[in-house]
């Protein structure tokens, strides 16, 4: 099994990067790690520049087979803002297209943190997150996961929301940031909750915002709170809420959703 420490250490201007069979979804790489791949591109593309990581738009535009080749592209470095236009080509075509904000803190009166990790039990108190013969995406081997409450799949009469606590098998020697953007994809999308049976489901585009500043290990246990706010005509938008083992948040998100169910 091909480590992520491995995959993103791949990352070069003039190599395309290699999608191992273990980090795919169907016939594409896993949405995580080509968004974790153009944070890693868009990262060497300011140089040392420390700023940490604060915001990213990925839109996956094709399937990511075999390799992918990662561009990027400074759009602008300022003082304390910088943004970088990553593309992402496979077999010939736009795979994704992301912009990746990397943004230092700076003095400011305004301060509010309304997000509260919901109250679940530790991860080490909670059951797998499905059943060991339940069908998974062949990614799912790179990850741990807990069911810490919500719907759980395939249940029509519950809600489309999963609660899960999740944490990388092996992410040693990966930047923090990094690591997060990989695991913060790693649940089904909220909607296959309330599936009559598994269908066909495919990320359009995610928006990620990085609450933290002083995230020191990405290793570690990250609860994922993650809800169906809408669907319909075969598309569903979901909101995202990621939090440490300390019950921070550390990442909010929305995603849309392709629903062939």
């Amino acid at each position: 099994m091909t480590s992520l420490a491995e995959i993103v250490s791949r990352v070069d201007a003039t190599t395309p990067v290699a999608v191992p069979d273990t980090w795919t979804q169907g016939r594409t790489a896993y949405g995580g790690l080509t968004a974790a791949l153009s944070v890693t591109a868009a990262r060497q593309a300011i140089g040392d520049d420390p700023t940490p990581l604060r915001s990213g738009h990925f839109a996956f535009t094709a399937p990511a087979t075999d390799s992918v080749a990662l561009t990027g592209t400074v759009l602008r470095q300022g003082r304390s803002v910088s943004s970088v236009s990553v593309q992402a080509v496979s077999q010939g075509q736009v795979a994704a297209q992301s912009t990746v904000v990397f943004a230092r803190p700076r003095p400011s009166a305004v301060v509010h943190d309304l997000l509260h990790a919901p109250d679940v039990p530790d991860a080490d108190s909670c059951p797998p997150f499905a059943d060991a013969d339940a069908p998974r995406p062949a990614f799912a081997v790179n990850f741990d996961m807990r069911r810490a409450g919500g719907g759980g799949p395939l249940d029509p009469a519950g809600a489309p929301r999963y609660l899960a606590w999740v944490r990388h098998r092996d992410a040693a020697g990966v930047d923090p940031y990094v690591a997060l953007i990989a695991l913060g994809d790693a649940l089904p999308p909220a909607a296959t909750a309330v599936f009559e049976d598994w269908a066909p489901v495919s990320t359009i585009t995610w928006d990620v915002h990085v609450c933290r500043d002083d995230l020191v290990d990405g290793s570690g246990w990250f609860l994922i709170d993650s809800d169906g706010d809408h669907a319909a005509g075969g598309y569903s938008h979901q909101t995202m809420r990621v939090y440490d083992a300390d019950r921070r948040a550390v990442l909010v998100a929305t995603q849309t959703v392709a629903v062939f169910a």
